[in-house]
């Protein structure tokens, strides 16, 4: 899918040809809406189909000849399974050409939303230099979104928990540290990227844009962060769980050995009087109630036995 928009009166206007200061948004373009694009723009397909495979790595391309820019880098993607969100990244890339910037992905991207609702105020497509600073800072917040979902999701679970400790939970707690490590490991190659735009020319930035790159940067720096910090605490709290049905369970398998060892004593006792072998009182008539209680002694005094050892 191709859409071209334009910034027409401070409007964004879907328009039908690419023309000098629009924005062309591609998302899962097919082999000839490429091949159309690239001949338009005079640009190599493979800038465009670069953000089209999952395992891109975040990184910066510049074609001097043409003089274009290719910026990669990877945004959140949030995707339900069985029950629990799992928070992935895609690559997403921003192109920058002299006649306007492409947007390519797999998917609608989350931080694009913005844009297309033409909510941001300052937003305008023939300002591209600060047009791709903005996405970028709309990138560093969405990840901060994501980690705080994260975090209220961690401590819901944990909740469920302290009630009964079920697989299902668990399997909630490991998703969403997966999800931290997805996060985590894009941040930081984003950070890579962002770094080099401030150390390099690779797109023209005005002071403002300068300022707009520095915060982008420290959002960044401020999520690779809380991702860690979340990441080690949800790390801690898998490993004292773990723990502590560990010991509940030591505390279960005592309590039926003890419970087994006083249910035995009776058994043992009544079964001298199925032997084939004369037993003294056998022939008493309160030999069976004898019987009964003296195992009732007996377990009282295991009973007793135990509980002052804590196996009770």
């Amino acid at each position: 899918m191709v859409k071209i928009y334009s910034s027409i009166y401070g409007e964004l206007v879907e328009v039908d040809e690419i023309i000098d200061g629009v924005w062309v948004n591609m998302v899962l373009p097919t082999d000839e809406e490429i091949e159309k694009i690239s001949d338009k723009l005079k640009t190599d397909p493979d800038f465009i189909k670069a953000a089209l495979d999952e395992e891109e790595r975040s990184r910066i391309e510049v074609d001097e000849d043409n003089g274009q820019v290719l910026i990669l880098v990877d945004t959140p993607y949030i995707m339900t399974k069985e029950q629990s969100k799992l928070y992935e990244t895609i690559p997403i890339g921003i192109m920058l050409t002299n006649l306007c910037i492409v947007t390519v992905s797999l998917r609608q991207s989350l931080i694009l939303e913005p844009f297309l609702k033409n909510i941001i105020k300052t937003f305008y497509t023939f300002k591209k230099s600060r047009f791709i600073l903005q996405m970028l800072y709309k990138n560093a917040e969405l990840y901060l979104m994501c980690l705080k979902q994260i975090d209220k999701q961690s401590e819901t679970i944990e909740e469920s928990l302290h009630k009964s400790m079920r697989n299902k939970e668990f399997i909630q707690l490991l998703t969403l540290e997966k999800s931290l490590v997805y996060l985590s490991t894009s941040l930081k190659s984003n950070e890579i990227v962002m770094e080099k735009l401030l150390r390099y020319d690779f797109i023209k930035k005005y002071p403002d844009d300068m300022e707009l790159l520095e915060d982008t940067i420290i959002e960044n720096k401020q999520a690779i962060e809380m991702a860690k910090i979340y990441s080690d605490i949800l790390t801690g709290t898998m490993d004292s769980f773990a723990s502590l049905i560990s010991n509940n369970l030591n505390i279960v398998m005592k309590r039926l050995t003890s419970i087994t060892i006083v249910m035995a004593i009776p058994t043992i006792i009544s079964s001298f009087f199925g032997m084939n072998v004369p037993i003294p009182g056998f022939d008493n008539r309160f030999a069976f109630l004898g019987l009964i209680v003296g195992s009732i002694i007996i377990c009282y005094i295991v009973i007793k036995v135990m509980s002052k050892k804590n196996m009770f």
